[in-house]
């Protein structure tokens, strides 16, 4: 007995509506990646930031745009801003209101409020607003989340630029011979699954973004820097 036609229908259009989706998503994020800012909002983190060079802050639009791609990916799940820096041009950008406005809209497809800087409540105790933005910024970059070979540029670039009061993580924060020992935040660690900082959360806003990487941390893997430690 064949599918009563109702069903079929029904189908089809869910198909249709799944397909149109990708597509406004992917143009969303098109959009994002081709965005230009305002010399004016360069001009302003100058002002703050006077040594930094061209190159630099063209840096941090890179890490902004970074920014408003992971939170396309996780569509309305709040994603934390790891940055100094890039929150202070993100904050500059808000300032042109009326651009604002229309970048969320064509961005997000919604107005993006401002969400302040959030680091790790210690240097291995991740909030889950850091985590989804590890997971994300790590998809973005390929890197495995759980065991990293590098920092996701919107993590790593506030100590890149040597940011005054920036916040700095690194892959292996513990390790005596470590540069960065006893120092910074173990960006390790936010990926960590059980018997670490705690499960970094099966997230249904990856929505397959993972390209199969799960985002669940695949429950028993181990934390790539290593357990405990800590305030």
């Amino acid at each position: 007995m064949g599918w009563p036609t109702v069903i079929i229908a029904s189908l089809s259009l869910l198909g249709m509506s799944f397909i149109a989706l990708k597509r406004i998503r992917a143009k969303r994020l098109v959009y994002i990646k081709k965005f230009h800012f305002h010399s004016s909002i360069k001009n302003k983190i100058l002002k703050k930031y006077p040594f930094l060079s061209d190159e630099q802050i063209s840096l941090v639009f890179q890490a902004l745009r970074d920014y408003f791609y992971i939170c396309n990916q996780a569509k309305r799940s709040m994603v934390a801003m790891p940055s100094q820096v890039v929150d202070d041009a993100w904050h500059e950008f808000i300032l042109h209101t009326r651009v604002y406005k229309d970048f969320s809209q064509k961005a997000l497809g919604r107005f993006l409020h401002h969400t302040p800087t959030e680091a790790m409540r210690s240097p291995t105790l991740a909030q889950e607003g850091i985590k989804r933005t590890w997971r994300l910024a790590c998809a973005k970059e390929k890197i495995n989340p759980v065991s990293p070979n590098k920092l996701p540029l919107i993590f790593g670039i506030d100590a890149m630029l040597n940011i005054p009061n920036g916040f700095v993580y690194t892959l292996n924060c513990r390790a005596p011979n470590s540069p960065a020992y006893g120092s910074g935040y173990c960006a390790g660690d936010i990926g960590c699954t059980s018997g670490c900082s705690g499960s970094s959360g099966s997230g249904s806003e990856s929505g397959g973004f993972f390209d199969g990487m799960s985002d669940s941390s695949d429950g028993g893997s181990s934390c790539g820097s290593g357990c405990g430690g800590g305030d």
